[in-house]
């Protein structure tokens, strides 16, 4: 939750230094994200910032920020999910299975049809969601911890991947499957070959969109006497929202423009946004992190809820299983190994609570650039993979050991 300053305490407004003071810990985030884009700028002589590196930036993360959002509800309701790499890979093995027909495990290894790019989606989300359901059923309803249950799972869904595939890759994919990952939003200007147009376009009216409803928000607090952000500090933020989002979607303009996953990412973003901030189902999860006895005295079926989280993680898992293979355009037994180490540091480099009840999606989503960055920009200079695990190991540890010093400072 936000600080709040001696004077707002006091029934005043605070001050623009005191506002800022109050609530440093949601602004370090974006400016650690932002000094070490930065950096990694000046370290690779510009390529940082090239519209097709920022483009494979997105492409490599995007599977992580889309299980990362359901990791987030999972690590805010006081629990963890360790099978959601084996999960994802398996996942994405199934799919490539009925995409292509083929079936390494039988005698007969061919099916005698395929399935097409929208029943293979629909089937294994399904499948996913399945999965995540049968783990958060053994978590709520018999009290397993979430850390053996979903042990046990990145275990055996590790293994049945191994098993479906034959332990060999199968692919390619059809075309329509691969524009999961690997396509782009088309151009309907026909503005050049060389800028995308419609990228600027969606650009500006998601930096309208976002300002309209910061302003209307603002009207509301200000209606209600609820108001504490300084009107110079709510401008400027707004400004420089507006700022980001034209200047990346131009740059993106530059190379192919913005890519499908992008705009799925973006449509899950801003729903797990509404759901955790707007909906009595986001603030139930919050309460029961925080505090699962009071919750359920409460009247809240709280093992119903934690049965919802982890079917919810599940689907996404396997949303994040088929971005990961329609990107390599093939299913590898290796697919998804290590997954769950980058997911659970996106969530808690992006401030979520190891104890529970604590956590923001924009903080998740900007937890995974923060590492999605540095890997991107230690494999550009070179450095070696030994060396990156360390560092990427120091940020979490930083990360975590901030969350743990602000909470007893407290």
């Amino acid at each position: 939750m936000t600080t709040k300053t001696a004077a707002t305490a006091a029934g005043e407004k605070p001050g623009i230094w005191q506002f800022i003071k109050g609530n440093l810990r949601d602004y370090v985030l974006l400016i650690a994200l932002v000094a070490i884009m930065i950096f990694f700028q000046i370290t690779t002589h510009g390529t940082l910032f090239m519209p097709v590196n920022i483009t494979n930036i997105i492409l490599q993360n995007s599977y992580i920020i889309v299980m990362a959002l359901g990791m987030l509800l999972v690590i805010i309701a006081g629990h963890i999910d360790l099978s959601v790499g084996s999960v994802s890979g398996f996942v994405g093995g199934v799919a490539a299975l009925l995409l292509t027909g083929t079936m390494p495990f039988f005698k007969d290894d061919t099916l005698p049809f395929k399935f097409d790019t929208f029943s293979t989606a629909i089937i294994c989300m399904l499948l996913g969601a399945a999965i995540g359901a049968v783990q958060g059923y053994f978590v709520a309803y018999y009290k397993i911890p979430a850390f053996i249950v979903t042990l046990a799972g990145m275990l055996i869904f590790r293994g049945l991947e191994l098993q479906v595939l034959g332990s060999a890759s199968i692919g390619p994919f059809p075309t329509s499957f691969q524009a999961l990952s690997n396509g782009y939003v088309p151009d309907i200007f026909n503005f050049g070959e060389t800028f995308n147009l419609v990228a600027v376009v969606i650009g500006v009216l998601a930096a309208g969109l976002l300002i309209f409803f910061n302003l209307k928000e603002r009207r509301a607090q200000v209606a209600h006497g609820l108001a504490e952000e300084p009107n110079v500090i709510f401008i400027g933020r707004n400004l420089l929202i507006a700022i980001a989002f034209i200047g990346f979607t131009t740059l993106m303009a530059k190379y192919k423009g913005l890519p499908n996953v992008l705009i799925v990412m973006g449509l899950l973003i801003a729903l797990f946004i509404f759901f955790t901030t707007r909906t009595t189902f986001g603030r139930r999860i919050y309460a029961l992190g925080g505090n699962e006895k009071a919750t359920r005295l409460s009247g809240i079926n709280t093992e119903k809820l934690t049965f919802q989280i982890f079917t919810i993680m599940g689907a996404l898992a396997a949303l994040g299983g088929m971005i990961f293979a329609a990107r390599l355009n093939v299913a590898t037994p290796k697919a998804g190994l290590g997954f769950e180490l980058d997911v659970i540091a996106a969530c808690f480099i992006g401030g979520a609570a190891v104890t529970g009840g604590v956590g923001k999606v924009i903080g998740a989503v900007i937890g995974a650039f923060i590492i999605g960055v540095m890997n991107n920009g230690m494999s550009i200079m070179g450095v070696d993979i030994g060396w990156q695990f360390v560092i990427k190991g120091a940020v979490l540890m930083l990360a975590v050991f901030l969350d743990v010093y602000y909470k007893n400072k407290r």
